[in-house]
């Protein structure tokens, strides 16, 4: 992305199939409608400065509003919170987990390798290791701590809370012993 290029131009240019501002024209309705998909994102704020000054987290939200405007059928996540810090992925998740919640958002999904990123409201996935599938389905059917210790060659411990997924190595009993 052009780095002089404001937010908002770089935004309403995706509904028109081109990258950023050369002598189009837009018109008023393009901009109020940018401005909504960045406000959908927690972004709007961010609609007058320049794409070059922006975080990596104010970044992958610029260009996920860039992409719903186009109206999309599907739209294809692919780690979306690689480079965050940890407030700028929460925020992302939990912009990603409205944008789940909305009946007249597309379908969404998500590639990842940390299940703390997968937001609430996903329902489906599918486990991948080395290329072939371990599980898939429904999210609370596939995302298990056995398919998990599968998939990465660990004991792997899984905890949900409020609809997040958090895992992490389970410890060996003597490690638990050491600290005792």
């Amino acid at each position: 992305m052009p780095g002089d290029e404001r937010v908002r131009d770089l935004v309403v240019s995706a509904g028109y199939a081109v990258l950023g501002r050369w002598r189009e024209r837009y018109e008023a309705v393009d901009y109020h409608r940018a401005i909504d998909m960045l406000e959908s994102l927690g972004a709007e704020h961010l609609a007058n400065r320049t794409y070059g000054t922006l975080s990596e987290g104010e970044r992958k939200r610029v260009l996920i509003a860039r992409a719903l405007m186009t109206d999309p059928e599907l739209l294809l996540l692919d780690e979306p919170a690689a480079g965050l810090d940890l407030g700028g992925r929460e925020e992302l998740v939990a912009r990603l987990a409205d944008l789940a919640a909305d009946p007249d958002a597309p379908a969404l999904v998500l590639v990842t390798h940390h299940v703390e990123e997968i937001p609430p409201g996903f329902s489906h996935c599918l486990l991948l290791s080395e290329a072939r599938v371990v599980a898939a389905g429904l999210l609370p059917d596939a995302l298990t701590a056995e398919n998990l210790s599968t998939a990465f060659g660990q004991e792997i411990t899984l905890e949900v809370a409020d609809g997040r997924y958090f895992a992490r190595r389970r410890r060996s009993r003597a490690a638990h012993r050491r600290q005792s």
